[in-house]
C-alpha cells in the first residue's frame, strides 16, 4: 500500500483502520489480523452493562474470585492493575455504575470482572455480534489464565475496534471520553483535542482505538493494533505507545483529506 501507512514495521505486526465517522475506512492495513484483546474488550463489557436493563446504582460486592471458562475460579492480581482504588473496596460494596467507569477510564482489571460477573460472557458476545463482529471477542475475563492455557482467547482486529465503537449509543461513546490513559492515540494530537477511546497494553502488545473531534474538520475513527517487542507492557514509557503517537498524528496530519478514496 503506498503512502506513508505503508511502511513496514519489521519488529512486530501493525495492524490500522482509518474511517471518516459512520462511513467506510479510507486507509486499511492488516485491518482483519486478529491479535490479543487485552483491555479494548473493556469497551464492549461496558456496552452490555448498559444494555443490561440492570440497576446501575446497585451495589455488589467487591471480591477477587471469578468463575473460570474451565469450570474453576481464578482472581486478578493488583500487580497488573493500572487502577488501585477498586482494590481498596475489596470487602465492601461498590455501584455498577462506578465499576463500569473505573473499568473504561482507568482501565480496572478488577472492575471489568466484577461487571462481566454481573451480565455474563454471553451479554458481551452480543455486543460484538451486534456491531457486526462474527468472532467471540472476549469469550473470557481479564487474567482467566486457565482458560487460555485451554485455548480461549480475546482476539480482536482493526477492524472489529472499528465496528465496536460506530455501534455504540452516544451516551455509552460518552463515557470513552473519559480515558485517563493518553500515551498513544491521544498523545500524537494537539492538546484539548476532543476523543473518546480505549487502549490496552500488555507485554508484546498495544492497542488503541478512538473517535476523534477536529475542531476544522469532520470526525474520524482511528484503530491501531501492534503485536511485538516494541510493547513494553507500560502504561506510560512505552516504545509502541510512541509508535501509536506517530501513526495518530500522520492521520492528523492528513484529517481534512480523509473523505477521499485511499
Amino acid at each position: 500500500m503506498p503512502g506513508w501507512w505503508g511502511r513496514r514495521y519489521d519488529a512486530g505486526m501493525l495492524s490500522m483502520v482509518v474511517a471518516p465517522w459512520g462511513n467506510e475506512p479510507v486507509v486499511l492495513r492488516n485491518a482483519d489480523v486478529l491479535h490479543d484483546a487485552a483491555s479494548t474488550m473493556k469497551v464492549a463489557v461496558l456496552a452490555a452493562v448498559h444494555r443490561s436493563g440492570i440497576d446501575l446504582d446497585m451495589r455488589i460486592p467487591v471480591v477477587n474470585e471469578f468463575r473460570s471458562v474451565t469450570g474453576g475460579s481464578y482472581g486478578n492480581s493488583p500487580e497488573w492493575d493500572s487502577d488501585p482504588l477498586p482494590w481498596r473496596r475489596i470487602g465492601g460494596l461498590a455501584s455498577v455504575r462506578w465499576l463500569a467507569d473505573r473499568m473504561v477510564t482507568h482501565s480496572s482489571n478488577l472492575a471489568t470482572n466484577l461487571c462481566l460477573a454481573q451480565v455474563g460472557p454471553a451479554a458481551v458476545a452480543q455486543v460484538w455480534l451486534r456491531a457486526g463482529v462474527t468472532a467471540d471477542a472476549s469469550p473470557r475475563g481479564i487474567e482467566d489464565y486457565a482458560g487460555r492455557d485451554v485455548g480461549v482467547h480475546n482476539r480482536v482486529s482493526a477492524r472489529d475496534l472499528v465496528r465496536l465503537l460506530e455501534s455504540l449509543e452516544p451516551e455509552v461513546l460518552a463515557l470513552l471520553e473519559h480515558n485517563v490513559h493518553r500515551a498513544d492515540i491521544a498523545a500524537g494530537l494537539p492538546p484539548g483535542t476532543r476523543l473518546a477511546g480505549k487502549n490496552g497494553w500488555f507485554p508484546g502488545l498495544r492497542h488503541s482505538a478512538a473517535v476523534i473531534h477536529p475542531a476544522d474538520a469532520a470526525p474520524y475513527v482511528l484503530a491501531v493494533c501492534y503485536s511485538g517487542p516494541l510493547a513494553n507492557g507500560c502504561a506510560v514509557d512505552d516504545p509502541a505507545a510512541r509508535l501509536l503517537a506517530r501513526v495518530s498524528a500522520g492521520v492528523w496530519d492528513r484529517r481534512h483529506a480523509l473523505t477521499g478514496r485511499a
